[in-house]
């Protein structure tokens, strides 16, 4: 099929082009996406700069052009074989060679702009002087019986070097891979090593000339599967997204400076099945490893943004400080993987994870410990618990404080820049212990707020109030109302009892986090409902939101374990009404501190709500204060470590 008649049916809205021949047909700069050419013949077809997202590729052939180029190769073949019978022969064939291949890399669409053309002809110049001399060495062995003696007792190794080096200059972009490619080839000596870059130089031209052109495309999201792909143009080409499963021969080929340049990794998109590899600091940015086998697979360091990870079997791989913004996890299996530090953010999909546990930290000979999670070696992830455990905070104005952090000029400062901007909707998701006296506090914020500005303000007034005497302090609290001493209770608990806090992968210390998506005090309300125990029905919770989230929960328990929490329920439910009574204009920050606090001092007063807190941990474990607890975005960790403190 012609060029011309594929392009006139692509604008009518066709879409099929299987099984087509487009030998030697140019396609420059068209936009082809999302056409089908499964099962074509496209050796020797251009698709420079075309724009083919979502293109299927599928079974096609690439490489070079036949059967012109067979003829072309064989007459350049025999001008350089009798130009090394004569010196002066050989600068008239040269001449002829030169211009003669600049003319046919012409007339195959290959130059369209005047830098091109000269281009070209600069490259064949350099790769003609190359070829001509190895044709004068190819002669004179047949004399001498090995070119390496005639090159080392004519002294011709020094002259062939510097051809070799102006070829690799002329080539622009392809020094790279002309010289790896060598490397790959040889292992030692020198005169090894030039017929090696001779060889690629060689390669490189014969691409460039008559193969299949990719160059400068974007194959974004292009299927490749089982394509026959040789002597094929990838230089500058956008590779994000294709899959190449079951590629075959996927050899002489231009790939750049992507990923396509690493054989190991060629092999990894090809097999999808690579196990106990290293690709430590490798650059993977965009590869597709849909279903890929990567068992023990080591990814520390590397650069895996904008992956596609979908259903890939991730077991006991190591994840430390893997960049995976918006990469896709999707059904991936993480089950025993180390992911310390990694690099997830809000971007990255984690739907149907699978991953029954994960260690948080990579043992070393001074730390053991691999931090595993769940903490119980006994226990497993339940389906879904892993994305909800290790979805990240991300988009957060992070406060980091250090040289003797001032709790109450924090709780200030904090209170202060909730109400410089309330639009900002500012609320605590996390407190993090670091070293022994700083602290970080990340607060979540809408969506498009300014986060340095925001920073920069807190800061300057935290620093203000820290420089101020202690009655010019007291003078400003007498302004303020008692929440603010709420808040700042709330942050000497966080720096003075860590065993409250649990570990993330996000922290080296110690975390204190919210659970934001369960917290919701909307409209400026601390209750959420009421909580009604029914005697009729079995002392059945019921009512908006709060009893919603704990009432159906708790009806699954034990008699003895139901009574007990929801008992302990309807307490709590009556101390959010008193919070809501007492606080009714409060911030979302004084709402978050004003709840932690009176819960603490609830639990120590409160002999009855103790008691029943105490049996409900002993009874029902950790999962019956989630039950309690998660609703109200109060850190389950924290609450346990209050009640452990007052049973002892």
């Amino acid at each position: 099929m012609k060029a011309s008649e594929l392009l006139r049916q692509y604008q009518d809205g066709e879409r099929n082009f299987q099984g087509v021949k487009l030998r030697g047909e140019s396609l420059r700069g068209k936009n082809l996406s999302g056409a089908d050419f499964s099962g074509s013949d496209i050796r020797g077809a251009d698709f420079t700069k075309a724009n083919l997202k979502g293109a299927k590729f599928c079974r096609v052939k690439t490489g070079l052009q036949q059967p012109q180029f067979t003829i072309y190769t064989g007459v350049v073949i025999i001008l350089l074989v009798l130009a090394a019978l004569s010196s002066s022969l050989r600068v008239v064939l040269g001449v002829i060679t030169i211009l003669s291949t600049a003319i046919i890399s012409i007339a195959h669409g290959r130059t369209s702009t005047i830098r091109e053309l000269l281009a070209t002809i600069n490259t064949v110049i350099g790769i003609g002087s190359v070829v001509s001399f190895f044709f004068t060495l190819l002669f004179c062995t047949f004399i001498t019986g090995s070119i390496s003696r005639v090159i080392v007792t004519t002294g011709l190794l020094p002259l062939l070097w510097v051809l070799i080096v102006g070829s690799l200059i002329s080539i622009r972009g392809s020094r790279a891979g002309i010289v790896s490619g060598a490397i790959a080839q040889v292992k030692h000596g020198l005169i090894r090593v030039t017929l090696a870059i001779s060889n690629e130089l060689i390669k490189m031209t014969v691409i460039n000339l008559s193969g299949t052109s990719f160059r400068k495309a974007d194959l974004t999201d292009v299927d490749f599967s089982q394509a026959t792909i040789q002597n094929t143009n990838f230089g500058y080409a956008v590779l994000h997204n294709v899959f190449w499963r079951d590629v075959r021969k996927f050899n002489q080929l231009r790939v750049g400076k992507s990923y396509l340049a690493n054989p190991k990794i060629r092999q990894l998109i090809v097999t999808g099945k690579i196990q106990n590899q290293n690709f430590d600091y490798q650059n993977l940015r965009g590869v597709n490893l849909q279903g890929a086998d990567l068992q023990d697979a080591s990814f520390i360091g590397t650069n895996l943004k904008q992956a596609n990870l979908q259903d890939a079997d991730l077991s006991r791989a190591k994840l430390v400080q893997t960049q995976l913004d918006q990469t896709d996890l999707t059904g991936a299996i993480l089950t025993g993987a180390t992911i310390e530090d990694w690099g997830i953010t809000s971007h990255t999909k984690l739907d149907g994870v699978r991953c029954r546990y994960i260690f948080m930290r990579l043992p070393t000979k001074d730390d053991p410990n691999p931090r595993r999670k769940p903490d119980n070696w006994q226990e497993e992830f339940e389906n879904g618990d892993f994305a909800d455990f290790i979805q990240p905070i991300v988009d957060t104005l992070d406060l980091y404080h250090n040289q003797g952090v001032d709790p109450r000029a924090i709780a200030i400062s904090l209170k202060q820049l909730a109400e410089n901007h309330p639009d900002a909707e500012l609320e605590i998701v996390a407190m993090e212990k670091r070293g022994q006296d700083n602290l970080l506090l990340r607060l979540a914020t809408a969506l498009g707020a300014n986060l340095s500005q925001l920073n920069a303000e807190y800061f300057q007034t935290y620093h203000e109030i820290k420089s101020l005497a202690q009655t010019e302090v007291k003078a400003l609290l007498a302004e303020k109302d008692n929440r603010i001493y709420n808040l700042e209770n709330m942050i000497v608990t966080a720096l003075q009892r860590p065993s409250f806090y649990t570990q993330t992968y996000q922290s080296q210390g110690d975390i204190f986090m919210a659970d934001t998506t369960k917290n919701d005090f909307s409209g400026g309300k601390f209750s959420q409902g009421v909580v009604n125990v029914d005697k009729s029905q079995g002392n059945r919770i019921s009512g908006p939101i709060y009893a919603n989230h704990v009432g159906g929960i708790i009806n699954n328990y034990p008699p003895e374990q139901k009574q007990n929490l929801a008992d302990a329920a309807v307490e709590i439910q009556q101390l959010l009404q008193q919070l809501e009574q007492n606080y009714p204009n409060a911030t979302e920050i004084e709402k978050q501190s004003a709840l932690a606090v009176t819960l603490q001092q609830e639990i120590k007063q409160n002999p009855t709500l103790k008691a029943r807190l105490i049996n409900a941990l002993k009874e029902g474990g950790i999962e019956a204060l989630k039950v309690l607890f998660g609703p109200i975005g109060i850190p389950i960790e924290m609450v346990k470590g209050w009640i452990e403190a007052e049973a002892s």
